[in-house]
């Protein structure tokens, strides 16, 4: 069956999906939207250097995403506004990351599958560590979600609990971290952000408990992947941009849906 690539294509966007779910809907309601936008432009030098130095790409995208999100936490509130700190580490660390391919000499790159994704050309070793990364994302969720919630919620509700909520922002820049590493090869680093953000935001109007957020969010991200194949393969669209142009319909219906459901509710 994995002989077949939109086989492959297709279970790595699911695979996607279920990492960034669960840690999208996080992002949401902590409102990280350019905390997630600033780690995914930092692992384009995370791919630089691990060409240069011949390691694994995901290992060299976890690492710098890993650097630049541990550097946000540790910068903010040092006198800088925090979407003028994410906006200048991430336009930053992107544009050193395309100088620093551009000096790789006698190694082919295709820039662009790393800036938009190529899902059709997922491998069954791709595979393995996009499903690998993503399994990690959900049991450190699963694990750490009652904690992490209520750090969300309260910070000094989670201390007077015996929570330490630095500990639990550091399962999520972790979290993160893995998510775009594994994402890189579906929708590339300028969309990663959109397949994290997106389907969360759609879930938030058909979802009553976080928990059901998550899944309902997962759900979407799925069906984003497998309609954007489909569309894609079809239209003969990019893949990645697809899948986020399906995702993007999906929250103006719901958004549409709670804009309906308001209305009524006034009259």
């Amino acid at each position: 069956m994995l002989d077949d690539f939109m086989t492959r294509a297709t279970l790595a966007g699911i695979g996607v999906a279920v990492a960034a779910a669960p840690l999208g809907s996080f992002v949401v309601w902590r409102r990280m939207a350019y905390f997630g936008d600033a780690t995914a432009h930092a692992a384009i030098l995370g791919v630089a250097l691990s060409l240069a130095l011949q390691v694994s790409i995901f290992a060299g995208a976890v690492a710098v995403a890993l650097a630049m999100a541990l550097t946000v936490s540790a910068l903010s509130g040092r006198g800088y506004a925090m979407d003028t700190l994410l906006g200048v580490l991430a336009h930053s660390a992107l544009a050193f990351g395309l100088v620093a391919v551009s000096f790789l000499s006698g190694i082919r790159i295709d820039l662009m599958a790393y800036l938009f994704g190529d899902i059709l050309a997922v491998s069954r070793g791709d595979l393995a560590v996009i499903w690998g990364g993503a399994a990690l994302v959900a049991g450190l969720i699963a694990w750490r979600w009652s904690a992490l919630l209520t750090a969300t919620l309260n910070e000094e509700l989670a201390w007077a609990s015996g929570i330490d909520p630095k500990r639990e922002q550091l399962v999520l820049t972790l979290s993160l971290a893995i998510t775009v590493a594994v994402a890189i090869k579906v929708v590339g680093v300028l969309l990663i952000a959109a397949m994290l953000i997106i389907p969360a935001a759609a879930a938030r109007p058909l979802s009553r408990t976080p928990e059901g957020m998550a899944l309902i969010a997962a759900g979407i991200g799925a069906a984003s992947a497998v309609i954007g194949l489909r569309a894609a393969y079809l239209l003969d669209t990019p893949a990645g941009p697809s899948i986020v142009c399906v995702a993007a319909l999906c929250f103006a219906a719901t958004s549409l849906l709670r804009a309906f459901r308001s209305g009524v509710g006034a009259r």
